[in-house]
């Protein structure tokens, strides 16, 4: 993978908050760390970006939150998958595959 970071696409941070969620209940920082490893380093996720995003999705009801002590036993706010946000998980990644399937082919015109 090459060292250049990528700017997100509007409301795919969203996308990638729920993925990263549906495998189980995280702070804010490990969700922002999985993120990056996952990505082999190329997505880095500002804090200025990921709480605005975290409470957009809870106020939204996707997600919920609750405090907890974190692995190095400070209070941490960790958050959790909804089954309304396992749902929206669902169509978002149905319609992200739909979405650039579409480019792709666009792109691959000649």
């Amino acid at each position: 993978m090459t060292d250049e970071r990528l700017e997100l696409p509007q409301g795919t941070l969203d996308l990638l908050i729920l993925k990263a969620l549906s495998l189980g209940p995280q702070h804010g920082w490990a969700i922002s760390e999985r993120l990056h490893q996952v990505s082999r380093a190329t997505l880095q996720v500002p804090q200025g970006s990921l709480y605005p995003a975290l409470h957009r999705l809870e106020r939204r009801g996707w997600i919920s939150a609750r405090w907890d002590a974190s692995d190095n036993n400070r209070r941490a706010k960790f958050y959790e998958l909804t089954r309304t946000g396992q749902r929206q998980l669902k169509t978002e990644t149905e319609d992200w595959r739909r979405l650039t399937t579409v480019v792709d082919l666009v792109l691959g015109m000649e």
